[in-house]
């Protein structure tokens, strides 16, 4: 267990610091005013200072720390008390943690570069963290804090079920198609396809499981 909890510590630990420690190695070769903001085609569209980075990475460690804590202890504190596998859990926590720390990368890159190559990096890592998500979706029970948590999905495990097996394939091909074809695509064509992609993952599931709720409601009073 000691060993387990060490691992853990050391896992956690080095994919929090990584930003710090690249950003540390270039921060005294940045510019004082550097880019802070990108349009949808990469380009720079707000600037300030440096030390903002430091901000910055601070508040997405936070947000990265308290993301694993909740994924990690969703047994422990969500109301409906439906156990998830601890091993599962874990295995989302670290998925999350890792997407977090390379979205952080790459921000402190493209505040160095001075452009932010959304189709070579960002798209292809969500694209990534939606299939490997989707790879777990499938084996998620009904809770508050993990998958789609949907009035109707949440109050009916059949159509929880049937969501997220829906849900678990189209976003391991979905995120997959991302990842693969956005860096071939100019900056603005790759953004708005994988922009488009990403709307059919989540609003197809949804409408499944709207209808699947009101075919079970039509059929329960037949």
């Amino acid at each position: 267990m000691k060993s387990t909890s060490l691992k853990e510590f050391l896992v956690v630990s080095c994919l929090i610091g990584l930003p710090f420690i690249y950003l540390a190695s270039i921060y005294d070769a940045l510019p004082e005013r550097v880019p802070t903001h990108f349009n949808y085609k990469g380009e720079p569209d707000g600037t300030g200072e440096k030390s903002t980075l430091i901000v910055v990475s601070i508040f997405m460690s936070l947000v990265s720390l308290f993301s694993y804590w909740i994924i990690k202890n969703a047994n422990k504190i969500d109301p409906k008390k439906n156990p998830q596998s601890p091993q599962l859990l874990q295995k989302i926590a670290y998925t999350v943690l890792v997407f977090l720390c390379a979205i952080l990368l790459v921000i402190i890159q493209s505040a160095k570069v001075g452009s932010m190559t959304s189709n070579h990096l960002l798209m292809p890592l969500i694209g990534l963290l939606f299939a490997a998500l989707g790879n777990f979706m499938h084996s998620i029970k009904p809770n508050y804090f993990i998958g789609m948590r949907l009035p109707w999905t949440l109050e009916d495990p059949e159509n929880w079920r049937k969501t997220h097996q829906i849900g678990s394939k189209l976003w391991m091909i979905g995120g997959l198609l991302i990842a693969v074809l956005t860096p071939f695509l100019p900056m603005s064509a790759g953004f708005i396809a994988g922009m488009l992609i990403l709307a059919v993952m989540v609003i197809y599931p949804i409408v499944y499981s709207y209808r699947l709720f009101k075919q079970t409601k039509t059929n329960g009073h037949a």
